[in-house]
């Protein structure tokens, strides 16, 4: 890939409907099997992920070097074509495909204003979450780390979302999954305003941030699914997912964009993008709490 198009096709448009079309499915499938425990069923099928996220960077770190990037690439592709060809051997829905099922999104779900909060929700989540993810290792470059510190960093950050992911969902089960899902984004804005923002050269801070910022990060992905399904019945959970999922989407869309420009406006100083990541996960904490509240009230002993 030579040109600027390229990637854009490739890693923008190719990838992300790819994923798209792989994960929304998946997630939609386990949520009709389980209702009880369904917070700790896609939060140890989220963990998958994390695995990626741990051992994808290392070999790609090992790659580059010796095969250089076009088969690094190749190479990465098969792996991922072996995992989604076990994926559609092994998915299996449970509950038929409903005769006056729809393709396209259903927005009239969101006259639900507990549904509409925590949509909303959602897509300040994707401004906060991809920041992180996206910035953390040219900001340990920028800093002084070197490039393998910086494959590393987010082996680390994956490696503490592998719990992140799973236990958050395990405690959802038991006190609520708004309850769990609000006590995480609190996490999310103290590691990132305590931990990040004020660690610039120290490596034991950025290493402290991307461990407690991965397991509070985890919950983003593994319990958004179970808060939605939380406000539906489980025939229409796929379509309320899917919905949901296709307006969080342009959060994803224009939350690095927002946070890049923000970067260049910046001198290369990192202390806005990061507090722009910081905004967008405090917004998200307000929206589930106004989804909760519309929902069950005030009380804070609520299982909810």
């Amino acid at each position: 890939m030579l040109e600027y198009w390229h990637f854009f096709i490739v890693y923008g448009l190719l990838n992300g409907l790819g994923g798209a079309l792989v994960s929304v499915p998946a997630v939609a499938a386990i949520g009709h099997y389980f209702l009880i425990k369904r917070g700790t069923a896609i939060g140890i099928a989220y963990t998958g992920g994390s695995i990626g996220g741990i051992v994808f960077p290392l070999m790609l770190q090992s790659l580059l070097p010796a095969v250089g990037f076009a088969w690094s690439t190749r190479i990465l592709a098969f792996v991922l074509l072996l995992l989604i060809i076990l994926a559609n051997l092994l998915i299996r829905t449970r509950l038929p495909p409903s005769p006056a099922g729809r393709v396209l999104p259903d927005f009239g779900i969101f006259k639900d204003s507990a549904l509409a909060f925590c949509t909303l929700g959602l897509f300040f989540l994707e401004w906060g979450l991809f920041v992180p993810l996206t910035y953390v290792s040219s900001y340990a470059v920028a800093h002084g780390r070197t490039t393998a510190f910086a494959f590393q960093i987010v082996s680390v950050l994956n490696a503490g979302s592998f719990f992140g992911r799973w236990l958050p969902g395990l405690l959802a089960d038991k006190i609520g999954r708004y309850n769990t899902i609000i006590i995480t984004i609190t996490l999310c804005i103290v590691t990132v305003l305590a931990l990040w923002l004020p660690a610039h050269n120290s490596e034991v801070m950025l290493i402290l941030f991307a461990i407690c910022f991965g397991f509070a990060s985890g919950s983003n992905l593994s319990l958004t699914p179970v808060c939605i399904g939380q406000l539906c019945k489980t025939e229409n959970y796929g379509r309320y997912f899917s919905t949901c999922l296709t307006f969080a989407s342009f959060g994803t869309l224009t939350g690095l964009p927002i946070a890049g420009q923000i970067l260049s406006m910046s001198n290369g100083s990192f202390s806005g993008l990061i507090i722009f990541a910081g905004i967008a996960y405090a917004a998200a904490l307000a929206c589930f709490i106004a989804s909760r509240v519309y929902r069950v009230g005030l009380g804070v002993r609520e299982m909810w």
